[in-house]
């Protein structure tokens, strides 16, 4: 049975079941349960901390990338800790579970899913942006390094989408997987979440790569 979603697309009931033959003939039901993925959430006028603070308080695993800064606060310098990626953090679960946290909290109504769209035939279908958890896991160690030479970089520059693949095994980046390039005067990795953006880390040599 087919449902039409929010997003305009229709997509399978979550307790959807699909009918089997077996050797005697006779059918029978196997349920589809849905999987937790990553997906990544829009928060306008910079609330993603907050929006992290309460999915963490919900007992929901979320990343929100940052980092710290050296900064004048009251005529010292103190360090700051500010969100590396503005208005996006990531959030691990179920799609209706995280849906269902949105929709019942009237605070949250700044919260929302970023879509991708696909092709089913003539039609396109717009749902809630999967991200891979490899891909989580790379933006993670790209950002534990606090290293001030790693680059945001928009979706609209498509150097790295167009770079080979690479795993990096060596130095502070070890264990990244992604697309190199040379972007801004430097040979880089970047994590490509296409639709969204890249996130580039420090140079790396060449030596310090393996090809996937």
């Amino acid at each position: 049975m087919n449902d039409k979603n929010e997003y305009g697309g229709t997509v399978n009931a979550s307790s959807g079941e699909k009918q089997m033959g077996d050797t005697s003939g006779l059918k029978t039901l196997k349920r589809f349960r849905p999987q937790p993925h990553w997906y990544a959430l829009r928060a306008t006028y910079g609330r993603e901390k907050k929006a992290y603070d309460y999915m963490v308080c919900q007992g929901r695993t979320a990343f929100y990338p940052t980092i710290k800064r050296m900064k004048l606060v009251d005529g010292k310098k103190k360090s700051v800790e500010e969100s590396r990626i503005p208005n996006l953090l990531f959030v691990y679960g179920l799609e209706a579970e995280i849906k269902h946290l949105l929709g019942e909290n009237a605070g949250l109504s700044f919260l929302r899913f970023y879509c991708g769209h696909s092709h089913v035939g003539t039609r396109t279908v717009t749902s809630p942006l999967v991200i891979p958890d490899a891909q989580i896991e790379s933006l993670k160690i790209i950002c534990d390094s606090e290293n001030e030479d790693i680059l945001f970089v928009p979706d609209d520059v498509s150097k790295f989408r167009e770079g080979q693949l690479v795993r990096v095994v060596h130095g502070a980046f070890e264990g990244v997987t992604g697309r190199v390039a040379r972007y801004r005067g430097q040979q880089r990795v970047a994590v490509v979440v296409d639709g969204l953006f890249s996130m580039a880390t420090a140079y790396v040599p060449s030596a310090f790569l393996e090809k996937l």
